[in-house]
């Protein structure tokens, strides 16, 4: 099973942090006692004697470790004519390597008490581990195995490309998928962004193992990996590690793609669907993680429809109006665009009336901006649930390696929290101004709509 990544930085924006290491102030007493909460986390940077970087957090009070690896490019850098190839190959890394096949690989795996995980997303493929102390380097030497040497049996090939095309035949029955989809086409012209990273039936019934050699040979570099780890094991230890486990593989043989542009013109597309209930995706351009408007983005987005129940979008759309079970914005920041979208699903004869919301809801915030009130509330959530998101050294590992990917200081995690309380109201609309234009919020409705017209 694939995903689209939202975003690394979104996540290490999010979900930072370890129990075992983090002091964290008590929650102000009143509205009126904001301050900001601390999450102290200690980073060490680690450089292998072969030159690999990572991003360590030591904890040696449980003996168990934790390995998270990042590798940019991801689904995006699929060969012409072989869609599917990196997300099909990921999925083949665990079916054998050297002399052991499938199912021998997952009983060694499990004799270790190892767990590994293999996963494509739209800028990256992710390999992840945990492993016991006690075990690390038989369960690093079969995690070795399948990155620097998989063997892509014919036999394995096959059976697992069939999964791979079953997934997919279900998603074109999917209406959220459809939505997706359709907007993902609409918006990114010529970009990989445009198209699925799981390709398509015809796509993936094409492809021949060496199209997964070669998407292995690409996907899979040590020039463009990023590494978080987590837990019982020195920075020494470490070291050495990186290069048994990533030294042999080869650097980077295919370029990275160009940014992509939002090319949607806006306004509503209709995807005529026999389903009762409409599934609903809009968004236009965000602001990238790097723009100094970022963090006031980040905040904005928390009152407008990130913020759960308290969010302006679900009071007004769910609970003022019952028009949905619920609706939600997130910011999208993809490697090489940022998006700001929400979704949400209505019956087909509420989702007119759900859309006309949304769009008010939108104009209200380009005029006016937010109360201080939704602003203290904001922030006052955002930094006293911030040390309370971390649950583990898995967690932590696949933070560091996100922070990384995208270029985030070190400092990152201690310094969240005060960036979110110097936003301001002034910079919520400024922001809100730039970014929240009605004119240009595209939709996609994948349904059979009442009332509702397509101005595509």
């Amino acid at each position: 099973m694939t995903f689209t990544r939202l975003s690394a930085a979104f996540l290490a924006a999010t979900m930072l942090t370890a129990p075992a290491i983090v002091h964290a102030q008590a929650q102000p007493a009143s509205e009126e006692e904001i301050a900001p909460v601390e999450a102290i986390i200690d980073i060490q940077h680690v450089v292998s004697p072969g030159g690999i970087e990572a991003w360590l957090v030591q904890d040696n009070t449980i003996p168990f470790m934790s390995i998270e690896m990042w590798f940019d490019g991801g689904g995006s850098i699929d060969r012409p004519g072989a869609r599917g190839a990196t997300n099909l190959m990921m999925a083949l890394l665990e079916e054998g390597t050297g002399d052991l096949d499938a199912q021998e690989f997952a009983s060694a795996q499990e004799a270790l008490a190892a767990s590994f995980g293999f996963d494509t997303y739209r800028d990256e493929v992710v390999v992840s581990a945990q492993v016991l102390t006690q075990n690390r380097d038989e369960a690093l030497a079969l995690l070795r195995g399948a990155i620097v040497a998989p063997s892509f049996d014919e036999t394995a090939l096959n059976r697992v490309r069939q999964q791979v095309i079953s997934g997919i035949e279900y998603d074109e029955t999917d209406p959220d998928t459809i939505s997706s989809r359709t907007f993902n086409a609409l918006a990114y012209g010529d970009h990989p962004y445009a198209t699925s990273l799981d390709g398509t039936v015809q796509t993936v019934a094409a492809l021949t193992r060496d199209d997964i050699v070669a998407a292995h040979r690409s996907a899979l570099v040590r020039d463009r990996v990023s590494v978080g780890v987590a837990g019982d094991i020195t920075p020494e230890e470490l070291g050495v590690l990186l290069d048994d486990l990533l030294g042999d593989l080869p650097t980077s043989d295919v370029p990275l793609p160009e940014l992509a542009e939002f090319e949607a013109p806006g306004g509503i597309e209709i995807v005529d669907f026999p389903v009762p209930q409409s599934s609903v995706l809009f968004g236009n351009e965000g602001i990238t993680r790097t723009d100094p408007d970022f963090f006031p983005y980040f905040v904005m987005n928390q009152v407008l429809g990130a913020g759960g129940y308290r969010s302006r979008l679900n009071q007004e759309v769910r609970e003022e109006r019952g028009l949905t079970y619920g609706i939600s914005t997130w910011t999208g920041l993809s490697d090489y665009i940022a998006m700001h979208q929400g979704a949400f699903s209505s019956s087909n004869d509420l989702v007119a009336q759900a859309v006309d919301v949304v769009l008010a809801e939108w104009e209200d915030l380009a005029t006016n901006g937010i109360t201080e009130a939704e602003l203290e509330a904001a922030q006052r959530y955002m930094t006293g649930a911030y040390p309370l998101r971390f649950s583990g050294n898995g967690s932590i590992a696949g933070t560091l390696a996100a922070m990384q990917a995208d270029d985030m200081p070190i400092d990152y995690i201690n310094t969240r929290n005060e960036q979110v309380m110097a936003v301001t109201l002034e910079d919520i609309q400024r922001v809100a101004e730039r970014v929240i234009d009605p004119e240009t919020l595209q939709f996609v409705v994948v349904g059979q709509p009442e009332g509702l017209e397509p101005s595509n």
